[in-house]
């Protein structure tokens, strides 16, 4: 299977860079400068009509979102290196729903703080009510994934697993507005033994 990965540096492409790392699938990476518009080509749109990394592209066939990517990855490549539980095995259940909460239930909040405080936004759409509701309920939402971590160890218990890498790339993007981890040590620890992975080292100093 020919695989084309298009991406750019410190991104949301980081995390499918990091599962393509952890899978050890030959691929072919385009990579982007999103300050030149790379992204916003008429031959890239044709791919993702969003404008936005990542994308994959499975034998001529496109697909986006990072973490719809992730999971096909998961299904087409993580079940035999036993990083991906398989169609009829009840942890895939398990796999989905804390995947989904990364990016809807977490992920979005976290845009909700980016966007009410971030330097990186204009000014203008700052919000400090907004920004002290999403601290709250990232608090609350982290202290969901303890007490998960607290119990199991890892996100599906034992081994570490790509649903681990879906929901710590989330998690770890959301440190850089100001999210604390203090008062939730077990997503610490988790979030620091991933951080110490060679798939995100690699892709951390830009070799993936």
């Amino acid at each position: 299977m020919k695989l084309v990965f298009y991406s750019a540096p410190i991104s949301s492409a980081s995390p499918v860079a990091s599962a393509l790392v952890e899978l050890g699938i030959p691929h072919e990476v385009v990579h982007f400068d999103l300050s030149k518009d790379d992204h916003k080509r008429p031959e890239y749109l044709a791919i993702n009509p969003n404008g936005k990394v990542p994308a994959l592209v499975a034998d001529g066939t496109p697909m986006f979102e990072a973490v719809a990517i992730q999971i096909w990855l998961g299904d087409r490549f993580g079940v035999e290196k036993g990083l991906w539980p398989a169609i009829d095995d009840p942890a895939r259940m398990q796999a989905l729903a804390w995947c989904t909460w990364a990016y809807v239930s977490y992920g979005s909040t976290v845009v909700r703080l980016q966007f009410s405080s971030s330097e990186r936004v204009d000014s203008a759409l700052h919000n400090k009510p907004q920004e002290e509701q999403a601290r709250r309920q990232l608090d609350a939402l982290l202290g969901i994934l303890d007490a998960h971590l607290e119990k199991r160890g890892t996100m599906l218990g034992g081994a570490f697993s790509l649903v681990d890498l879906c929901v710590a790339s989330v998690v770890g993007y959301s440190l850089w507005f100001g999210v604390s981890l203090a008062t939730h040590p077990h997503v610490k620890s988790w979030l620091d033994r991933f951080q110490a992975r060679d798939s995100y080292q690699t892709v951390m100093k830009g070799a993936a």
